[in-house]
């Protein structure tokens, strides 16, 4: 239970089960209540803030099932999902004025599935991949339409490396007028055990240099190289 002295109390509840199958399958069903206030940057500081601001809220309830086959070796699972929400919180167009400005969006009412598995060749290899489709009645800012993710991971002795690539479709980045980007993500990263203390790593995001945005009007960076060292004492 949530009590706020503008807007009263809100039960928050959240429930689920877990089912242990044989042949290491399990089942789970869960239900769930989100919640968020409007925070003091939406309400009152710089455009576009919304005095008139009202809680965002939501319910979500999802179905999953997984299994773990080869000793383990092999996982995968399957995730339904059905999200009802309300009063989520956006910028768009004043509709009684000029610029951009805060707003309680309505209903939202979205429904998706999520497929993802794992497999580990050998102790030093191991691939995973995910997939997930989100059917939206009404679209939601940053919300993709399609996501893939295919990835590799290799961890041997001092070395650790990872790789993934990863296809967005169907990505609003607004909705009034309605905008989607497709793009594709190369991420790749690699950590050295140097000694006992010192871990040398770099990391590099997006190195095929895609264009694109995730919010109108601010792109992201393109191809983008880091490295640097952790000192563990």
């Amino acid at each position: 239970m949530d009590h706020h002295s503008r807007v009263g109390t809100e039960w928050v509840p959240q429930a689920g089960l877990a089912f242990h199958l044989p042949q290491a399958m399990e089942l789970k069903a869960s239900a769930s209540k989100g919640f968020r206030y409007p925070i003091l940057r939406e309400m009152y500081m710089f455009p576009p803030q919304n005095p008139n601001l009202q809680p965002e809220s939501m319910w979500n309830y999802e179905l999953a099932f997984s299994q773990r086959l080869m000793e383990g070796q092999l996982y995968y699972g399957v995730n339904l999902f059905y999200i009802n929400a309300k009063n989520l919180i956006q910028t768009l167009p004043n509709p009684h004025g000029s610029g951009m400005l805060n707003q309680n969006t309505g209903k939202i009412e979205n429904t998706g599935v999520e497929l993802q598995a794992a497999y580990r060749i050998n102790r030093a290899w191991s691939v995973d991949g995910n997939y997930s489709y989100l059917h939206m009645e009404h679209p939601v800012i940053a919300a993709p339409e399609h996501k893939l993710y295919v990835g590799g991971n290799f961890s041997q002795g001092r070395w650790n490396v990872s790789t993934g690539l990863q296809y967005i479709a169907g990505l609003y980045t607004q909705t009034a007028p309605v905008a989607t980007e497709n793009f594709v993500l190369w991420n790749v990263r690699a950590s050295f055990r140097a000694t006992r203390w010192l871990d040398i790593w770099a990391r590099g995001e997006n190195l095929l240099a895609q264009r694109y945005e995730i919010n109108a009007g601010y792109p992201m960076p393109r191809a983008t190289v880091m490295a640097g060292v952790n000192l563990n004492f």
